[in-house]
């Protein structure tokens, strides 16, 4: 979740032509602002850049099948061992107690505040976006389902990963639902939105530069739902709290296999994978609904960042923090036998934790200071005024 507002908005009508309607959203995110945490870290990337990999490197992926199958495909639950949302839910096949479980539901829900709702609306909103990213993860040379149904180690955890993940989102979005407490329509809308608009983070079909970014993905999504958590939990909900934290535990056993796959390629390809860590973050590592759209508001996914950043849902310290976790992780400073350039890159990225935070205390966080008090209205939550 990138964390800045933007400085600037402009009036877009609220009913558009559908193709006029994506094209504005995808328009808008071009004049947006960078993320806070890394605001001035990096040049935009203008030049479309795809397939940079080199032939031989697709070689040393297609090496390690057997690794992946034996190291990787454990991080995966057997199907009849996951939980389901059903677990977590009003008994629908129970007629009477159905509507009782319902109204505890509402009741519960009622304690929690609308700014709550719209952070963890828009995290279910960006796990809502499941297709983008399984077809992000099939774009990449050398891991990629050729077919849909490839019988790889590579396509095997795409799919079933996704097949895990893909609970998250019928869950919350299911509670969210039966609480009463937001607008679905308008999310409904806004995943739509989102969904069509997709997703570029410059990973050029890189596998390298992909792991690199689903290590850092899916560490910031173990963050999030584990302070929703937190939150629910402070406010007395203690079904959405535990709903919460299921949620964060599998994003952390995800975490843990995309982290060990980078752990490899450092292993045996250490030059070519800290310069594609420090490209990636050169290119500044933008969360996955950095191009969401509810129809009405052009900047509502740094509204909702802001949201996030307040309630420490999500930080630009966690976006460090995370960095420095993955740099330690993956022993960046103890790599040996790099190139020059391997160097460059390895000094960029060992120094960049702390620029970043340097970045925060002198301009970021000063802007947001100035900003301390502002609301805007969130269609998610009925057009409720949410101070960002």
């Amino acid at each position: 979740m990138a964390l800045k507002l933007n400085t600037f908005s402009f009036f877009v009508p609220k009913k558009l032509p559908y193709s006029q309607s994506y094209r504005r959203s995808i328009i808008r995110t071009k004049s947006s602002p960078p993320a806070l945490m890394c605001s001035t870290l990096g040049a935009e990337t203008k030049d479309v850049v795809t397939h940079s990999m080199a032939p031989e490197k697709v070689e040393i992926l297609k090496s390690l099948e057997t690794w992946a199958e034996h190291n990787i495909l454990i991080h995966l639950k057997p199907v009849d061992k996951c939980w389901r949302p059903t677990d977590f839910l009003p008994e629908s096949e129970a007629s009477e107690g159905f509507y009782e479980q319902v109204k505890e539901l509402r009741e519960r829900c009622k304690q929690l505040p609308a700014e709550y709702f719209v952070v963890l609306v828009g995290d279910m909103i960006s796990e809502e976006t499941l297709p983008t990213y399984q077809s992000m993860l099939n774009t990449l040379d050398g891991v990629k389902d050729e077919t849909g149904a490839s019988p790889t180690s590579w396509a095997t955890w795409v799919r079933a990963w996704s097949a895990e993940e893909n609970r998250h989102s019928d869950l919350l979005n299911k509670y969210l639902y039966l609480s009463g407490r937001v607008d679905m329509k308008q999310i409904d809308r806004t995943i739509q939105y989102l969904i069509g608009s997709g997703m570029d983070h410059k990973l050029e079909n890189n596998p390298y530069n992909g792991f690199i970014f689903a290590s850092f993905q899916e560490r910031a999504t173990f963050i999030s739902h584990g302070n929703t958590a937190r939150l629910a939990k402070e406010h007395g909900d203690m079904k959405l709290a535990q709903i919460c934290g299921i949620i964060a535990s599998d994003e952390k056993r995800h975490e843990i296999a995309y982290v060990k796959i980078v752990e490899k390629l450092f292993e045996i390809d250490p030059d070519y994978t800290i310069l594609a860590l420090a490209g990636m973050m050169k290119k500044r590592i933008k969360m996955p609904a950095h191009l969401m759209y509810d129809g009405e508001d052009d900047k509502i996914f740094y509204h909702f960042s802001a949201v996030a950043q307040r309630l420490g849902v999500y930080t630009a310290k966690d976006y460090a923090d995370i960095l420095e976790f993955l740099i330690e992780r993956w022993e960046v400073e103890k790599l040996i036998g790099l190139t020059s350039e391997g160097r460059k890159a390895q000094d960029f990225v060992c120094g960049l934790p702390s620029r970043i935070r340097r970045t925060l205390e002198n301009k970021d966080l000063a802007y947001l200071a100035k900003k301390e008090g502002s609301t805007v209205p969130f269609s998610w939550v009925f057009g409720q005024e949410i101070r960002i």
